[in-house]
């Protein structure tokens, strides 16, 4: 049963002290989420502490014209009378609605509306609706999908400082709850349309399977517990095999290749999954691969080399497709840039990390830039006769694919190469007895 006392024991099992947080509230105006605002409301004095707060956030989507305002009102009302930070997105026609999958949008609107108002505040921690019922959905969507563990397990109560503390609580309890201690709230009709699958789960499976046992939720409830506790079971176990077939972890995960191709089916999927490739037919592509093919997930790309998997971040790998400029022009009698590449090259095994170039700057074309390699690159490397293309000078220094793809290359205006960042500097331009402007460029490590 919900109740007050209920509520705040659930509160408290899902995050410590919650009355020394803060909380964002994401309330629609239906009423699941009024009787969150409201118990949060009811429970201010008992849970009353050093930093203890809530707000409240509202997306007016205005997709159903004058019940989506009426929808927006109640909220606000709330939040007058009971004195509380009232957050508002109103979408506009900058918002460009998408002709499918608007339910998506809308999820990708909110919670980016969420994030914002939480760095903003400094509200740690985002609260949700959900409840019993939307377990139940949820459990039956990710069925028909073929889910898995991970699916069948349902909503999280608490994953990346989401709260949903009503989730043990069935419709019921809320609708319950709310008139017992009169709250208003608003229905959004167009949850009785059956034209989206959850609708249609929610409209015509869930009442049938509802009908067959006055104890189907509770007794789903309990099953859902087992399966989590399953599913923690299982992930413990992945981890340890994960730790076997680990051959390289710092800056990015390294696999045996051979080794997980020896692992059930069950366990590729597991372990690939944790990096986004989770798409079952995707699998037996990525073994069957060709050496330095690439695979890529929302969050990580996949090399395969050789026999080895290798996982890194796609931000990493965005962020080295960027140029840098590295000096705009020059105008001093000597001058030395301390190159900052932050940790891209802190983990390229066999090379000398440090280095210190000096260039003789009049045979320079200004602004010099660092970038990535390019086809065609060629150079004239320090200590070598003749020039030699970058991709072979790569080959000949026994670079793995991943590590190429970390070197970085000191460029001028006319594209020249330079050198190879921090490996070889061009000959061409160095200084020499000659000299009379000098341009020392070293890493950030060199003193």
């Amino acid at each position: 049963m919900l109740e007050k006392s209920s509520f705040i024991n659930q509160l408290k099992n899902l995050v410590h002290q919650p009355e020394k947080q803060r909380f964002l509230l994401a309330v629609s105006g239906g009423a699941d989420s009024m009787v969150l605002a409201s118990l949060f409301k009811d429970s201010r004095d008992e849970m009353q502490g050093a930093g203890y707060e809530f707000q409240v956030a509202h997306i007016n989507y205005k997709l159903r014209g004058e019940d989506s305002d009426l929808d927006q009102k109640v909220v606000e009302d709330f939040c007058e009378k009971n004195h509380l930070k009232f957050h508002l997105y109103e979408v506009s026609e900058k918002d460009k609605k998408p002709e499918n999958s608007i339910q998506l949008w809308a999820r990708e609107l909110r919670y980016a509306f969420f994030k914002e108002i939480q760095e903003k505040e400094n509200l740690p921690f985002l609260v949700t609706a959900h409840h019993l019922n939307d377990q139940l959905e949820t459990f039956i969507i990710n069925l028909s999908k073929a889910a898995g563990i991970h699916g069948l397990s349902g909503i999280p109560s608490h994953e990346n400082n989401i709260l949903r503390p009503l989730l043990p609580f069935s419709k019921e309890d809320i609708y319950r709850f709310a008139e017992s201690n009169q709250i208003l709230f608003r229905e959004d009709l167009s949850n009785k349309k059956s034209d989206y699958l959850r609708n249609k789960i929610r409209n015509e499976i869930v009442p049938k399977l509802l009908e067959t046992n006055g104890h189907f939720l509770e007794n789903f409830k309990k099953s859902t517990e087992y399966l989590n506790q399953t599913k923690d079971f299982v992930q413990k176990q992945m981890l340890e095999v994960e730790k076997r077939l680990t051959l390289f972890n710092p800056g990015h995960k390294i696999l045996s290749k051979e080794k997980l191709d020896q692992e059930s089916d069950f366990v590729k999927f597991e372990i690939l999954k944790k990096y986004g490739f989770n798409r079952e037919e995707e699998i037996p592509k990525i073994f069957k691969a060709e050496n330095n093919s690439s695979f890529f997930s929302k969050d990580y790309r996949l090399i395969v080399n050789r026999d080895e998997l290798i996982f890194t971040e796609r931000e990493m790998t965005q962020n080295a497709e960027n140029e840098i400029i590295l000096i705009d022009q020059f105008d001093f009698s000597e001058i030395g840039i301390n190159v900052n590449l932050r940790d891209s090259i802190e983990h390229i095994e066999g090379i000398n990390k440090e280095f210190e170039w000096n260039f003789d700057a009049e045979k320079l074309h200004f602004p010099l830039r660092l970038r990535k390699q390019q086809d065609g690159d060629e150079f004239y490397p320090a200590g070598f006769s003749g020039k030699k293309k970058v991709s072979k000078f790569f080959r000949d220094e026994k670079l793995s694919i991943l590590a190429r793809q970390k070197i970085w290359i000191l460029s001028d205006s006319h594209n020249s190469v330079l050198g190879v960042i921090p490996l070889r500097q061009d000959r061409r331009y160095t200084k020499d007895e000659k000299t009379k402007w000098n341009l020392k460029i070293f890493n950030e490590t060199k003193k």
